[in-house]
């Protein structure tokens, strides 16, 4: 057929399909939202950081206080992923320990075949323990 869109052939490529269709309906409309706040809200704000004189304060700023939303939303995302990373690192700690566990044991393994001869796996054929029937209820 002249003209017809290749067809998705793998799973993987239809959920990548799939991701970027619903990240284009989520981003969009977050990116006009955002660009109407801009646009709304122009106007300056002066932040101090002084509590002691309104008046002269010894250190503000003068900003658009859509930039001062932006600044603080980017700020406590940063901040959050922080947290969230330390709190992540007793898991990480593990699964670091597991992998050293996992690579000596595998290690042993190794040595045990070597000294025994046994590189060869089991025979396909041949299970060390027949599987377990419960026979059903006897009314």
């Amino acid at each position: 057929m002249a003209g017809s869109a290749p067809a998705i052939n793998t799973f993987g490529e239809a959920l990548l399909v799939l991701r970027k269709i619903v990240s284009a309906v989520i981003i969009i409309p977050l990116v006009v939202i955002l660009v109407a706040f801009a646009v709304a809200n122009r106007q300056s704000v002066t932040i101090s950081f002084d509590p002691l004189s309104a008046a002269h304060p010894a250190y503000a700023i003068t900003w658009p206080l859509f930039l001062i939303v932006f600044t603080v939303l980017i700020v406590g995302v940063v901040l959050g992923g922080f947290v969230a990373w330390l709190g992540q690192g007793v898991w990480r700690r593990t699964a670091r320990r597991l992998d050293a566990d996992v690579r000596a044991l595998h290690d042993e393994l190794a040595t045990i075949r070597r000294r025994f001869g046994t590189d060869a796996p089991p025979p396909a054929g041949s299970e060390p323990n027949p599987p377990l029937v419960i026979p059903p209820p006897e009314p």
